[in-house]
C-alpha cells in the first residue's frame, strides 16, 4: 500500500535523478488524432546510430510522471546511452485531442503506428521497447499480434496486468485504495480529457451519454459508457476480457522482460500467466514480493530499485543483436 501511495503521491517530483527536457515531435494518425512523441536528449539532423528506447505510459500517464523521466534518465545515461522517445497518447501529456478516438487499453493501431513511424525514419537502428500498466498491456498484446515480425531487440513491461478481468475486478472491489486514492484518481483524469474535448469527441459517430459520463464514480462505470460503447461490447467486463493481453504471451518472440509484484493492488498476481512464461523461452518473469503498483522503492531516501536492471537487460540483448561493445 505504501509503495503504491508514494509512488502516486511523487508524481510530478522534480529532483536530479528525474530532471530531462524533452523535444517533442507531434504525429498526425490517419483519422487526424493526434500522438506526440516527447524524445531525450533532444533531437539532431544528423544520421545517428545510436540505439533507440520507445516507452508506452499507461491509463492517464505521460512522459512527466516521476518514475518515466528517471526512467528515461537512467536509458540516456552510460556508454550505451539511448535516444528515448516517450508516446503520450490521445489526449494525455499535453497531447490535443484532435479526433474522436479516444485512448484505451485494447486497440494497438496507435502504438503500431507510431512504432513503424520511428522505424522508417531510423533505418537500421536497433529499438527496444517499454510499457507501464496498460501500456504493458499494449505492448505485450502488440507483441503477441506481430510474433516473428517484430521490429523490436528487446521488450520490458513493468506491472503488467495480462489479465484486465481479473484487474477490473480488483480495481473495482470497495477497498480504501480504491475508494479514495485509485478511483477518484483515475476517474478524474478520464472526465478531464473528455470535458476538455467535449466538442471534438460529438464530432464522431458514437452517441455517447455525456451527463451519465459526467456524474461516473468508478471506471467499471466510464467503461461501460465509454470504451465498451466504442468497441462494440456488452459491457466493461466483456471489454476487459477481449483487453487481456494473457492469450498473446504465447505469440511473443521478442526477448521480453516482465516486472510485476506480489502486493500489486492493481494489477494482481492472481492475473499473472506464470504457465505461459514458463513455456515461451522468449520470456522472462521477475516476480518481486513487494513493490505495489509501479513503486518497487528501496532505502530510506526511496529510489526505484528497477531503473538500472531495464538498462542492463537491454543493453545484453542489443548488444548480443548488433555486436557493439560497450566499454
Amino acid at each position: 500500500m505504501l509503495q503504491t501511495v508514494y509512488c502516486t503521491s511523487i508524481g510530478l517530483r522534480k529532483d536530479e535523478q528525474s530532471s530531462v527536457t524533452y523535444d517533442r515531435e507531434t504525429i498526425t494518425m490517419s483519422d487526424n488524432g493526434t500522438i506526440s512523441i516527447d524524445w531525450y536528449p533532444k533531437r539532431t539532423n544528423d544520421p545517428c546510430t545510436t540505439p533507440i528506447a520507445l516507452i508506452m505510459p499507461g491509463l492517464g500517464g505521460s512522459s512527466y510522471e516521476y518514475h518515466i523521466r528517471c526512467m528515461v534518465k537512467v536509458l540516456a545515461s552510460g556508454n550505451m546511452g539511448y535516444r528515448v522517445a516517450v508516446m503520450n497518447h490521445r489526449g494525455s501529456g499535453r497531447t490535443p485531442l484532435t479526433s474522436s478516438k479516444l485512448y484505451n487499453g485494447y486497440d494497438t493501431d496507435d502504438f503500431r503506428d507510431i512504432t513503424q513511424h520511428i522505424v522508417d525514419n531510423n533505418p537500421g537502428v536497433p529499438i527496444v521497447a517499454m510499457g507501464y500498466s496498460m501500456g504493458a498491456n499494449l505492448l505485450t498484446k502488440y507483441l503477441g499480434e506481430v510474433g516473428d515480425a517484430t521490429p523490436f531487440v528487446a521488450a520490458v513491461s513493468i506491472c503488467c496486468p495480462f489479465d484486465t478481468e481479473v484487474a477490473g475486478r480488483s480495481l473495482d472491489a470497495h477497498t480504501l485504495l480504491n475508494d479514495r486514492l485509485f478511483q477518484p484518481n483515475l476517474v478524474a483524469t478520464i472526465k478531464r480529457v473528455f470535458k476538455r474535448n467535449m466538442d471534438v469527441i460529438k464530432t464522431g459517430a458514437i452517441p455517447y451519454d455525456i451527463d451519465a459520463i459526467m456524474k461516473a464514480k468508478r471506471m467499471s462505470e466510464l467503461d461501460n459508457l465509454i470504451t465498451a460503447k466504442t468497441y462494440g461490447h456488452k459491457d466493461c467486463w466483456t471489454y476487459y476480457k477481449a483487453a487481456s493481453s494473457t492469450k498473446y504471451v504465447d505469440a511473443i518472440r521478442t526477448p521480453y522482460l516482465a516486472l510485476n509484484s506480489m502486493d500489486d493492488p492493481i494489477t494482481p498476481y492472481e492475473g499473472i500467466p506464470i504457465e505461459k512464461f514458463r513455456n515461451n523461452p522468449f520470456t522472462a518473469l521477475a516476480l518481486a514480493k513487494h513493490g505495489g503498483h509501479l513503486g518497487f522503492f528501496t532505502g530510506l531516501s526511496p529510489k526505484i530499485w528497477y531503473l538500472h536492471p531495464v538498462k542492463e537487460f537491454f543493453d545484453a540483448l542489443v548488444v548480443a543483436k548488433t555486436g557493439l561493445v560497450i566499454e
